[in-house]
């Protein structure tokens, strides 16, 4: 359950980019960013992942096109995790990934995380730590598809 804070705004501005807490969003818009953020869409990903969200954070342009992304999911109750974090191609390095990060941030805590974790590939290391703030931690992954029986 989505739990609201008065002191966290639902949405700003900034260099003509809207960004919005869980922001209206379609399946067809999210096949779109990813195939321009250099991914493999999947039609009905949006569809899928949705339901499990805490929430996410929508940057549009000022004609309403979709050029960024960011889901997070949580725990229900410290934990939050941030996932598939997307800039348009023709947007990046523009500030609008780092501005997407610090937003679902804010309601992460407003809803009463205490913790954001995120993982990522080792080139985007300077991103998630200096222009982000995460810090580097120990952690553990088992890539499911290679578990034997």
């Amino acid at each position: 359950m989505f739990l609201a804070s008065p002191a966290v705004r639902p949405q700003f501005v900034s260099d003509g980019v809207t960004y919005r807490w869980r922001g209206s969003l379609t399946d067809a818009e999210m096949v779109e960013l990813v195939n321009a953020h250099g991914g493999n869409a999947e039609v009905g990903w949006w569809d899928r992942i949705r339901p499990h969200s805490l929430g996410w954070v929508t940057a549009r342009d000022a004609s309403g096109r979709l050029i960024g992304f960011v889901n997070v999911v949580s725990d229900g109750g410290d934990h939050a995790f941030l996932i598939d974090t997307k800039t348009h191609g023709a947007h990046q390095r523009k500030g609008i990934g780092t501005r997407l990060v610090h937003f679902a941030a804010q309601h992460a805590k407003a809803a009463g995380c205490e913790w954001l974790h995120v993982d990522f590939e080792a080139d985007l290391a300077p991103f998630y730590f200096d222009a982000c703030g995460f810090r580097p931690t120990d952690a553990g992954l088992i890539h499911l598809p290679s578990l034997g029986d």
